[in-house]
């Protein structure tokens, strides 16, 4: 196991920032406003429609699509995945995950959003036996063993506010992005925590136009071959920019429809409404297909908008069209077949994976309901898939941890 125990002593630092200053979006709490319940009072009659799922693992909600295309994939949560971490380390918020070439999973996490009663060890004097806030940046074999450690304030970059995406190219470097409110840049370090590239300076966002920075970037992901990066910006801005992966020299950028972005309010989304001309904000995925289609997660306006690489506009498809708050797009991935069939997107609001028929957009099957159980989701925020089609998910707010979903049935 290769640890760097020097970042234990980062997250004892971490922990003297001040509770909730890093509240933003899914990772506010606020109070629910519900009156006191009445004893004996009659539940609430669900419509079917509205139910949340009942059962584990896949159910399936279009039979018919289903079998035409030779069943769905069948999950099953493993609730022992992964192993407990050492040194008394817990996790945050979970923003990221990736899976890398070798099949090793990879999760950034925010060390800065836990309590201090999570942390009770860290405290002066300390509270509890336990707990240290891990390293930010983790990566577990399949099996759930913990290989690596590392991150947080170096020489020569600017650690992010707040850590949201993560992705692990083919050449072995991995990039991190920051949503917070002065994170206007990228990084990218080797396996194991050098860094190598900085792209944008903190604070220095000039807009949804702007060349040089970025604007509270959510998600990335690399073209090795094209050596380019691809950058879902963001908290703040509105579009997909792409850099040179190797020197970080601005190449092109779009926002939705592939028009000019623009950073004018925009009203709240309602489904009632025409299409939203305009990105919401956060501009929260970018993930392109083997057929050189751009895929880019349009959270809060409940869409998916699909681009050829060069931006250009190719359509959209719209799910739970009537979810608000965050909104029901938080991140998606392909199944790890030839032609990716199938989409696995993850919905934070309404808190379940649907599985979708890439080609018609017809959801298929849901994974998952509301909860704290293994298998449930409480603000599911993003998903990764491995080569074998297990599924990995991590949880912001208060859900603050990373779930496997194995595939049980045999692959097509």
């Amino acid at each position: 196991m290769r640890i760097d125990h020097r970042a234990a002593l980062l997250a004892a630092v971490l922990t003297t920032i001040a509770p909730g200053a890093l509240a933003q979006d899914e990772s506010a709490m606020s109070k629910s406003g519900l009156i006191a319940p009445v004893m004996g009072a009659t539940p609430r009659v669900v419509p079917a429609d509205e139910r949340a799922t009942m059962f584990p693992g896949s159910n399936v909600v279009d039979a018919a699509v289903a079998q035409k295309i030779g069943g769905v994939p069948q999950f099953q949560v493993d609730a022992f995945w992964p192993k407990p971490l050492p040194n008394n380390w817990i996790l945050g918020q979970v923003s990221g995950v990736a899976v890398d070439k070798r099949g090793h999973v990879w999760i950034i996490h925010r060390p800065r959003s836990l309590s201090e009663r999570e942390v009770g060890a860290q405290q002066n004097p300390p509270w509890s036996k336990c707990c240290y806030a891990a390293p930010p940046v983790l990566q577990f074999d399949q099996a759930g063993n913990l290989l690596r450690a590392w991150g947080g304030a170096g020489p020569g970059y600017e650690w992010p506010e707040v850590e949201h995406g993560i992705f692990i190219d083919d050449n072995d470097f991995v990039w991190t992005a920051g949503s917070g409110n002065k994170d206007s840049h990228i990084l990218k370090f080797t396996l194991d925590g050098k860094f190598v590239l900085q792209i944008g300076k903190s604070g220095q966002s000039k807009g949804s136009n702007d060349t040089a920075n970025l604007g509270s970037p959510a998600d990335l992901n690399v073209d090795a071959v094209a050596r380019e990066i691809y950058v879902a910006d963001g908290y703040r801005n509105r579009r997909i920019v792409v850099f040179d992966s190797e020197t970080g020299a601005y190449k092109r950028h779009w926002g939705a429809y592939g028009k000019p972005p623009s950073d004018d309010k925009t009203p709240a989304y309602d489904p009632a409404q025409p299409p939203a001309a305009q990105f919401g904000r956060p501009v929260h995925c970018v993930r392109f297909s083997k057929d050189n289609l751009v895929y880019v997660c349009d959270r809060v306006n409940d869409r998916v908008q699909i681009f050829k690489k060069d931006g250009t506009f190719v359509r959209e498809a719209f799910f739970e069209k009537h979810t608000r708050l965050n909104g029901s797009v938080s991140e998606l991935v392909f199944s790890p077949d030839p032609d990716q069939k199938l989409v696995y997107m993850a919905d934070g609001v309404n808190n379940e994976l649907r599985i979708i028929e890439r080609a018609t957009n017809n959801v298929l099957a849901r994974v998952g309901r509301p909860g704290r159980f293994a298998g449930q989701f409480h603000v599911v925020h993003n998903i990764a898939v491995d080569q074998q089609g297990n599924v990995y998910t991590t949880e912001v707010n208060t859900g603050q941890r990373v779930q496997k979903f194995r595939r049980i049935d045999p692959q097509n």
